[in-house]
């Protein structure tokens, strides 16, 4: 059993929520807290969670196992699957940890090392509203498991948004 507390590691854990919170709260351009739901007179499309952080690495198996042994978490493949239920219903979510290569296309041409998936519940009204405030979108893409779009924000960093299948 280890007694010494690794600093470097929750250094970099602290980093990693921080920069979550922070993304969180750019995103939906308010102070991190609760998101607010949209009612019929705050119609603004708005981030529902998070449906995945990825995080760039030069060895993607030594992440792995780092992560693994100081924080426990448990992935194969290259990524690891949090499951979740839904506030108030017994709808299952999942959010997506997972480590890519440094030279990954999956983060379009943004050169930082982490991109984030957002869910959202209506992913056209989400592009709709994005356009009509002059964001580019990359890419829309249709999967087993919902849809999916790219966007970049204004520091260059590549964002995933996410709607996922009705079930």
């Amino acid at each position: 059993m280890r007694e010494k507390i690794d600093i470097k590691s929750m250094s970099l854990g602290a980093a990693l929520g921080a920069a979550v919170m922070l993304s969180v709260a750019a995103a939906t351009n308010q102070e991190p807290g609760p998101s607010i739901p949209a009612t019929s007179e705050n119609q603004v499309e708005r981030v529902s969670g998070i449906g995945g952080i990825f995080l760039k690495a030069r060895d993607p198996k030594k992440m792995a196992a780092w992560y693994r042994e100081h924080l426990g978490i448990q992935s194969k493949g290259g990524y690891a699957d949090f499951v979740w239920r839904e506030k108030d219903s017994e709808r299952i979510g999942h959010t997506t940890w997972a480590l890519f290569p440094t030279n990954t296309s999956y983060f379009g041409s943004s050169s930082a090392p982490v991109m984030i998936n957002y869910r959202v519940a209506n992913l056209e009204r989400m592009l709709a509203q994005l356009r009509g405030g002059g964001v580019a979108i990359e890419k829309v893409q249709d999967a087993d498991y919902g849809r999916f779009a790219w966007i970049t924000d204004p520091e260059g960093n590549r964002v995933e948004l996410w709607e996922p299948k009705a079930k």
